[in-house]
C-alpha cells in the first residue's frame, strides 16, 4: 500500500496520566519485561499465558501451553480438562463468594411514580449454581441432552440467557447464541448449520416501552428448517412479556413447566472437558456470504477472558461492574457472562433502550448500583451526547473508576465527552479492539501503568502482552510509523477461534491466506500504528471511499464530522460519481440545539475542508437527519444507507433498532437530491 500518511488525531499526541491512574496492579518493573520479550520470545510467551492458566482451576492440568505444529490449526493447553460452568459458579463459591452478587438484572419498564425500574432480579453465585443446575438436570434427563450437542439459543437480555448458557456448558454440550433481533431466515441458517434440535427463546421482550414479540419468529424458522431437513424436536419458551402465542404441543413447552418438578437442590456433576474442545460457535455474517460460525475454545478462552479482565479492567473484588452490549453477540459471551464471573465480579444486566424512558437510564443505573467499571461502544456515547448533558450531571458518577469503549474506532470528541463527563477527566478510559474471531481483547491500555503506558486518548492501546499484531502493507510487510495498512495477527493468541465450523478451508482462505506466504491472520481492519507503538484502528477496510483515486476511510470523515460543536453524530457513504468514482454522502445528526438549514450545511462543509481537506469536502453532501438506522446492538447500519443513497433493495431489516430511521434518510437524501437538481438547473 503505497505511503498515505494518515494523520490521525493530531490533538491527541500528548499523553496524559489522570490522577486516579495510580499503580493498582502491576506495580513491578517485571511488566515491561514481560512485555518486550512476549512478542520476541517463544519460550516468554509460553511461560506468560501459562503463568495465568495456573491461576485457574483444572480438573486436570495441561501438558503442554501451545501446539503450533499444525498452522493456522494452533492448541492451547493441550491435555488440559476444565469446564467453563465450573470455574463460572463452583470455583467461585470454592473461593468463599458462595453468598456475593454476582447478577443484577434491571428489565426496562420503569415505574414513573416511583421513579425506579419495575423489575429487578438479584442472582448470588449460589443462585446461578442452582439454577443453572436445576436446567441442566432438565436438559439431560427430559431432553437426553448429551455431550458435544449443540443447542441455539434465540434469546434476549434477560437472566435466563446466562443460566442457560451455564446450564449448557455444565453438560459439555454447546451452545449457538443467535442475536434477538435476527429475522427467522437467518435463525434457520444458523440452527440448521449447527444441526440444533432444540432452540431456547422468550415470548418477547421489551425494547422502549413496546413488547417485541419472539415466539412468531421462531416458529417461522421451525419451518424453514423442515423445509431444508432439519427437525427442530423441542422449543422451550421463558414467559417474559405474558404476550399471547400460538403454540404447537408436539414441540413448544414453557421453560417453568420444564423445570417445575425438578427438585431444587440438584447437582449435576460438571462434564470434564477437554481444553481444546470448543464451548461454543457464534456466527458472523458479511455482505454477502454465508454466515461464518466461529467456533471457540475451552481453555484457552478461558484463560484469555481471565487474564484480560484482570489487566485491561483491573477487577476488584469490590467492584460493580457494567459491560452495556447484547449477549448474542461476542461482547456479551466474553464481558458479561463468562468474563465476569470467571473472575468473581458483580455483573449489571440491562434488558432494554438506553434512552427509555428518558435519555438518563444509563446514568441512573450507574448511580443507584454504583458502577465502578463501565464498558460500552462509542455508538452509544454519540447517542447520549446529543441531549443536554445535565442529564448526565444531576446524577452521582463519582464510582466509576474504568470507561472502556468497544466496537469501533471512537472519535476524539467522544473520547472527550465519556471522558469529561463520566470520568470527571480523572479516569482510566481507552478504546479496546477484538472481534468475534479472537474471542477475546486484544488492545488496551493498562491501568496501574501510566508511567510505563500512559493514556493516548482515542487510541486503541498497546497489543495484550503475549500477542503480536502489525500494521502490514499489501505484501506483508510492516508500515512505517503513521502509514496507514492493514491490521494483523503475527502470532497465536489463546482465545482464538479454533476454526470454522464445519469449514476448515474457509477459515484458512478468509483469515490466513491474506499475506502470501506468511502465516498472519487478517483482520479485516485497517490501522496505524504511531511512532510509539499505540494502534490506531480506523475501521474495515471495505468502509473506505475511493475519491478520485485517493482512499479514505468514512471513520475518518465521520471522526471530522463530530468534532464540530453542531453535530452529535454521522454515518458516511460513498455516493457514485462519474468523474471522481466516490463522493462522500453524509447524514447528520444535530445535538438539540441546532436546527438543519443549508447555511450550516456549508459550515459543515467547510470544516472538513479545514479538518481533511478539499478532496473530502468539495463534493460532500450533508443530509440532515433525527437519527441513523443502527442494529440493536448499537451498530449503524451504513449497507442500508448506502442502499437509499444509490437506489437499491434495501433488503433485511429485522435487526434495525427503528424502522423510522429509514424513512427519514430516505426524506433526508430526496430533499437533497431535489435542491442539489434545481441548482443544477
Amino acid at each position: 500500500m503505497a505511503k498515505e500518511g494518515v494523520e490521525v488525531y493530531k490533538e491527541f499526541e500528548a499523553n496524559i496520566i489522570p490522577p486516579a491512574w495510580k499503580d493498582r496492579i502491576w506495580n513491578k518493573d517485571d511488566f515491561k519485561k514481560w512485555y518486550e520479550t512476549t512478542v520476541k520470545d517463544k519460550k516468554a510467551v509460553e511461560e506468560w499465558w501459562g503463568k495465568w492458566a495456573n491461576e485457574l482451576f483444572w480438573f486436570k492440568k495441561w501438558n503442554k501451553v501451545l501446539d503450533d505444529s499444525n498452522p493456522p490449526f494452533y492448541r492451547w493447553y493441550v491435555g488440559g480438562e476444565t469446564n467453563l460452568a465450573y470455574l463460572d459458579t463452583d470455583w467461585q463459591i470454592a473461593q468463599g463468594r458462595k453468598n456475593k452478587l454476582a447478577l443484577i438484572w434491571e428489565g426496562e419498564p420503569w415505574d414513573e411514580a416511583m421513579e425506579q425500574p419495575k423489575e429487578v432480579r438479584k442472582f448470588t453465585y449460589y443462585d446461578l449454581f442452582r439454577e443453572s443446575n436445576v436446567i441442566s438436570y432438565a436438559l439431560r434427563e427430559k431432553l437426553k441432552v448429551k455431550k458435544g450437542e449443540i443447542l441455539t439459543f434465540y434469546l434476549p437480555m434477560i437472566p435466563e440467557l446466562p443460566l442457560y448458557m451455564l446450564a449448557t456448558q455444565r453438560l459439555g454440550a454447546r451452545h449457538s447464541a443467535v442475536y434477538s433481533g435476527f429475522s427467522a431466515d437467518a435463525l434457520a441458517t444458523r440452527a440448521i448449520d449447527a444441526g440444533s434440535r432444540i432452540i431456547v427463546t422468550a415470548d418477547g421482550f421489551y425494547r422502549r416501552g413496546k413488547i417485541i414479540s419472539l415466539k412468531p419468529i421462531v416458529d417461522e424458522a421451525v419451518k424453514i428448517c423442515a423445509q431444508n431437513g432439519l427437525k427442530i424436536e423441542k422449543v422451550i419458551t421463558v414467559k417474559r412479556a405474558g404476550n399471547e402465542l400460538p403454540w404447537n404441543k408436539e414441540i413448544d413447552t414453557w421453560h417453568h413447566e420444564l423445570i417445575s418438578d425438578v427438585p431444587k437442590n440438584v447437582t449435576v456433576p460438571a462434564e470434564k472437558c477437554g481444553s481444546e474442545d470448543f464451548s461454543y460457535i457464534l456466527y458472523t455474517s458479511g455482505t454477502t456470504a454465508t454466515p461464518k460460525g466461529c467456533q471457540l475454545p475451552i481453555g484457552g478462552y478461558a484463560v484469555s477472558l481471565y487474564a484480560t479482565m484482570k489487566l485491561i479492567f483491573d477487577v476488584k473484588d469490590n467492584d460493580i461492574y457494567w459491560c452495556t452490549a447484547d449477549i448474542g453477540w461476542v461482547t456479551g459471551h466474553s464481558y458479561i457472562v463468562y468474563g465476569p464471573l470467571l473472575t468473581g465480579l458483580t455483573s449489571i444486566m440491562y434488558e432494554g433502550s438506553p434512552d427509555y424512558p428518558r435519555p438518563d437510564r444509563w446514568w441512573s443505573i450507574i448511580q443507584r448500583y454504583g458502577v465502578t467499571i463501565f464498558y460500552t461502544t462509542p455508538t452509544a456515547i454519540r447517542l447520549l451526547m446529543k441531549f443536554p448533558e445535565d442529564l448526565v450531571r444531576k446524577y452521582d458518577l463519582s464510582t466509576v473508576r474504568i470507561c472502556h469503549s468497544v466496537g469501533e474506532p471512537i472519535n476524539p470528541e467522544a473520547f472527550r465527552w465519556y471522558f469529561r463527563n463520566i470520568g470527571k477527566d480523572d479516569i482510566v478510559a481507552s478504546s479496546t479492539w477484538w472481534m468475534t474471531e479472537t474471542g477475546q481483547m486484544l488492545t488496551g491500555h493498562f491501568p496501574g501503568l501510566g508511567k510505563i503506558f500512559p493514556l493516548k486518548p482515542g487510541t486503541n492501546g498497546y497489543p495484550f502482552p503475549g500477542v503480536t499484531m502489525e500494521v502490514l502493507d499489501d505484501d506483508g510487510n510492516t508500515c512505517p510509523p503513521r502509514v496507514r495498512g492493514y491490521l494483523a495477527m503475527t502470532s497465536p493468541w489463546p482465545g482464538m477461534l479454533m476454526t470454522l465450523y464445519k469449514n476448515s478451508q474457509r477459515y484458512v482462505d478468509v483469515y490466513w491466506s491474506r499475506f502470501k506466504g506468511k502465516m498472519y491472520f487478517y483482520t479485516g481492519d485497517f490501522a496505524i500504528k504511531d511512532q510509539d507503538g499505540y494502534l490506531w484502528v480506523l475501521g474495515r477496510a471495505d468502509d473506505v471511499l475511493k475519491v478520485a483515486g485517493h482512499r479514505i476511510g468514512t471513520a475518518e470523515i465521520e471522526s471530522a464530522m463530530i468534532k464540530h460543536p453542531a453535530v452529535a453524530e454521522s454515518a458516511c457513504i460513498g455516493k457514485s460519481d462519474p468523474v471522481k468514482g466516490e463522493i462522500p454522502f453524509i447524514f447528520t445528526v444535530l445535538k438539540q440545539r441546532y436546527s438543519p438549514n443549508p447555511k450550516l450545511a456549508d459550515e459543515l462543509k467547510m470544516h472538513l475542508r479545514t479538518t481533511i481537506g478539499p478532496l473530502v469536502s468539495s463534493d460532500a453532501t450533508i443530509a440532515f437527519v433525527d437519527s441513523v438506522p443502527k442494529t440493536r446492538s448499537g451498530k449503524i447500519m451504513r449497507r442500508l444507507l448506502k442502499a437509499i443513497v444509490c437506489g437499491a433493495a434495501i433488503g433485511d431489516v429485522t435487526t434495525l433498532e427503528d424502522g423510522v430511521a429509514i424513512e427519514e434518510a430516505k426524506k433526508a437524501y430526496e430533499s437533497v437530491k431535489s435542491a442539489l437538481e434545481q441548482e443544477k438547473s
